[in-house]
């Protein structure tokens, strides 16, 4: 079976419709800054507990910022919080602070399906969250096509295929690294309609050509954070002149103050990550 990421793709639409918009307002070269309003500055947590398959895991790091005003050319890192994990079975792993804002530890030990608890004090706030270690089957061949283009030549897409487990409802979440942008490009996907078949996801872009690399990490993750991750993504790809949403609440629950919430979501993903060439 295929899916088709609905997110790995460029849109030409918008593509097409901001170079109109910058043909159609090229004489105006007046910089304006809008005086926007500071929201809290709230804490915000990316810890991602990623086991890669082939590693022993016991290398992972947990990333503590605050919210900054928009127009700050920096991202504001959080030293000094206290940070721990603990798995269901009373196991403790310490993540130290290794640099401003980044905590690591040397000693984790993932098991599939697993609970754990994050535990982050920081500015006088207890921070926790609860997730499971998520399995993830393996990639089990790459291939490469051109795909017809209506608006220009041909172009290349790279395709991944796995087989989907069949006793199971499975999430997962892909990102595509390479120089053609500064940064990742995320898609999601469950087995919904494709439960226990071979599943194909493609990454395609008009500048991929023969001898780049393409950077693929593909997760297995939870129904609760493929579910955060859709409103991140779509918010992402919104209408660029709509509404600015609100802040997207992922997991982490502050239990000194439940008003004074955090950002960021604690997930444990079990991942394949390859590179591959373009031919």
């Amino acid at each position: 079976m295929l899916i088709l990421n609905k997110y790995s793709f460029k849109s030409k639409t918008i593509t097409l419709f901001s170079l109109f918009f910058v043909l159609l307002f090229s004489s105006c070269d007046k910089v304006v800054e809008l005086d926007l309003q500071a929201g809290d500055p709230k804490i915000v947590i990316d810890a991602e507990i990623i086991w890669e398959k082939g590693t022993d895991g016991s290398q992972q790091s947990i990333k503590i910022t605050r919210m900054a005003p928009y127009y700050n050319a920096e991202v504001p890192k959080v030293s000094g919080a206290q940070v721990r994990v603990e798995n269901s079975n009373g196991n403790v792993f310490t993540f130290n602070e290794s640099e401003p804002g980044l905590y690591v530890c040397t000693n984790f030990v993932p098991e599939i399906n697993m609970d754990y608890k994050l535990f982050v004090q920081v500015d006088g706030q207890s921070l926790t969250a609860t997730e499971k270690l998520i399995s993830v089957p393996p990639i089990d061949k790459i291939e490469q096509e051109l795909m017809p283009d209506i608006t220009g030549p041909d172009y290349i897409v790279v395709s991944f295929y796995y087989k989907d487990p069949a006793d199971q409802v499975n999430y997962y979440l892909t990102d595509y690294k390479s120089d053609l942008s500064p940064f990742p490009e995320y898609g999601s996907s469950s087995d919904e309609f494709v439960n226990g078949n071979e599943i194909n996801q493609k990454f395609g872009d008009t500048d991929l050509k023969p001898g780049k690399i393409v950077e693929i990490t593909h997760r297995g993750i939870s129904k609760n954070f493929y579910n955060y991750i859709n409103l991140i993504l779509e918010a992402s790809s919104a209408n660029p002149f709509g509404a600015v949403p609100g802040n997207i609440r992922g997991n982490v629950v502050n239990t000194t103050d439940a008003n004074n919430f955090a950002l960021g979501y604690f997930r444990l993903c079990e991942a394949n990550h390859v590179l591959y060439t373009v031919k």
